[in-house]
């Protein structure tokens, strides 16, 4: 089979976060690569050169990609029986039970089933609840199908996705050694730094874990914040504090929202894993996702009433800065609450296009709050002491100090 595909490797779901830089990657490393989408839209901007999501230096690369004829696009699952290898970039979500859901997974495989071919190998790239690769193995071999599963976790920064697939070490996993090292032949073409070979399910928990440190780590950091604020105090000036040539500190990050979609989900997952256990992830749950109640509390107990009169503007939307995804944003939360205890709610944010969206301007001149939900570098520039008549809350420490 290997010397009659069309493509060294098809990506299904490659006009995603995920999928598209790694093709792009993969592409401009040498590899045919196909990126099978049913996203139309997105995949004719691919194919003009452009990203359909904010990625460092992401046209420049994809344009090389796209002139060398490493990568193409494609609507047309024949890709997938074109292919070598095939990615496929899916995850296993948690329902409100937590319990996870592998419908998504199975879906795709019973949709494309005709199409996957006895000799390929099957790369789970998205991040999947313990023991899914086993599972997907399974049912693969259940439909008379003769395909190798690996999974080999994403582990990129959103928006810098390029940048991180070249350097960072690869994680990869097989179910026997001939598979391993053709999944480590095949990542050692696009990454100059190490891979690191691992279980199944090592793997998979490697990323579960990697995600709930981060989100345990906000959460900390989140918590110090509502302990100072809860007594009166300037957390930013105990951070500093803290922090200050002193080395056992600098690995706090600042509080904030800590939000996206990966830490809470997989903090989700691991908690679904250890049968509702996990005592830590559960707590950091209950911090992150409650410093919007707690920003909204704060203000409720210093306007008392008249905070049913006052306009909330609320400053980005992204779930991150310097990001256009909103997914699992922890701003549209603070928008929800806020309108119920507010007059109204100003949104603005300037990589996201809503229709409901207004003008930073507009914003600035007709709120009597305004909250630094998302510090994009472009709100810096904002001065709170040019604006006597608002009430600026910035969690994150990131605007100048109204003094």
């Amino acid at each position: 089979m290997t010397n009659q595909t069309k493509y060294e490797l098809c990506i299904v779901g490659g006009a995603g976060h995920v999928g598209l830089p790694l093709g792009v990657v993969f592409a401009n490393a040498g590899v045919k690569t196909v990126l099978f989408d049913v996203n139309q839209e997105a995949l004719n901007k691919i194919q003009s050169g452009k990203f359909p999501f904010k990625e460092k230096d992401g046209d420049e690369a994809l344009g090389t990609a796209i002139k060398s004829g490493s990568l193409v696009t494609s609507s047309s699952p024949e890709s997938i029986a074109d292919s070598k290898f095939v990615v496929i970039v899916i995850g296993t979500p948690i329902d409100e039970y937590l319990s996870p859901q592998f419908g998504g997974i199975t879906r795709v495989i019973d949709k494309y089933i005709n199409h996957f071919r006895d000799g390929q190998i099957i790369i789970l790239r998205s991040t999947v609840y313990p023991g899914t690769t086993e599972k997907v193995q399974q049912y693969f071999e259940s439909k008379n199908k003769k395909v190798k599963l690996s999974f080999c976790p994403e582990r990129i920064l959103q928006g810098r996705a390029i940048e991180d697939l070249k350097v960072l070490p690869q994680i990869i996993s097989a179910f026997d050694d001939e598979t391993r090292n053709e999944v480590t032949k095949l990542f050692q073409k696009s990454t100059k730094s190490d891979i690191v070979a691992v279980s199944a399910m090592e793997a998979e928990l490697a990323k579960l874990f990697t995600n709930s440190w981060r989100y345990i780590r906000f959460a900390v950091a989140n918590q110090f914040f509502m302990i100072a604020e809860s007594h009166g105090l300037e957390y930013s000036s105990i951070e500093k504090a803290m922090k200050h040539n002193y080395p056992r500190t600098q690995d706090l990050p600042s509080p904030g929202f800590a939000a996206g979609p990966c830490l809470l989900k997989d903090t989700m997952q691991l908690a679904a894993f250890t049968n509702n256990n996990f005592w830590l992830g559960h707590a950091a749950m209950l911090v992150n996702e409650g410093l919007v109640n707690h920003l909204i509390g704060k203000l409720k107990r210093e306007h008392s009433a008249e905070l049913k009169e006052k306009t909330i503007g609320i400053l980005g939307m992204a779930y991150k800065a310097e990001s256009d995804d909103h997914r699992d944003s922890l701003s549209f939360k603070l928008r929800k609450i806020a309108h119920v205890e507010c007059r109204s709610v100003l949104c603005t944010d300037p990589y996201m296009s809503d229709a409901s969206f207004v003008s930073l301007d507009h914003v600035l001149k007709n709120s009597n709050i305004v909250i630094l939900a998302t510090p994009h570098p472009e709100y810096r520039e904002i001065n709170p002491k040019d604006y006597p008549n608002i009430q600026f809350v910035d969690m994150w420490n990131f605007l100048p100090k109204n003094v």
